[in-house]
């Protein structure tokens, strides 16, 4: 799906009412497919992507079951920027450097809020630490939340061979470096 009728390299550069739009799209396909399906950006091509311009994929496919009675307990430890009923936030064991989850407070809380949210932190990641790639997907719950990893460090022979994570960045200096960026 593409994001702008304007060749836009990054989710970062849309203005709100694209962003709207691609919450829009996504729920709208959703609805019509009848099941929820794995919304997805990656951008950056050690990210995966493999188109130049802003773009995102809609995957159906059995999901396994995200737990989330814990979202809300997570989202308040490393809280970063808020709109609406949507809270960002550093997640706090997560496996790369400013890993992030972005989810309403309310089960129906607005998918466009998030979305808004997911745009102004890349921005903010853009600005700490320049153009990288990154990965977000949606798990559309509910309540839907979603999860941004950006690809600021290599996965190594601990992280393939053994599943263990090292994560260079603790989170609450990822979550103060973040609010302190505009």
């Amino acid at each position: 799906m593409i994001h702008s009728p304007e060749h836009l390299r990054s989710f970062a550069q849309l203005d709100d009412d694209h962003v709207a739009l691609v919450a829009e799209a996504w729920q709208r396909r959703m609805d019509e497919a009848g099941s929820p399906a794995l919304a997805l950006v990656n951008e950056g091509r050690l990210a995966g992507s493999s188109l130049p311009h802003s773009h995102s994929q809609l995957v159906w496919l059995e999901l396994p079951d995200e737990p989330t009675e814990d979202l809300p307990r997570l989202l308040e430890q490393h809280p970063v920027l808020h709109r609406g009923d949507a809270v960002a936030a550093v997640h706090p064991v997560g496996a790369a450097p400013y890993e992030s989850l972005i989810a309403a407070r309310d089960r129906n809380g607005e998918l466009a809020d998030g979305l808004l949210l997911l745009r102004d932190l890349v921005r903010r990641l853009q600005q700490l630490e320049g153009p990288r790639p990154w990965n977000a997907w949606l798990h559309p719950g509910p309540p839907w939340h979603l999860h941004l990893v950006p690809r600021l460090t290599a996965l190594a022979g601990i992280e393939l061979g053994a599943g263990i994570y090292v994560n260079v960045m603790p989170p609450e200096r990822a979550a103060e470096r973040l609010r302190a960026t505009s």
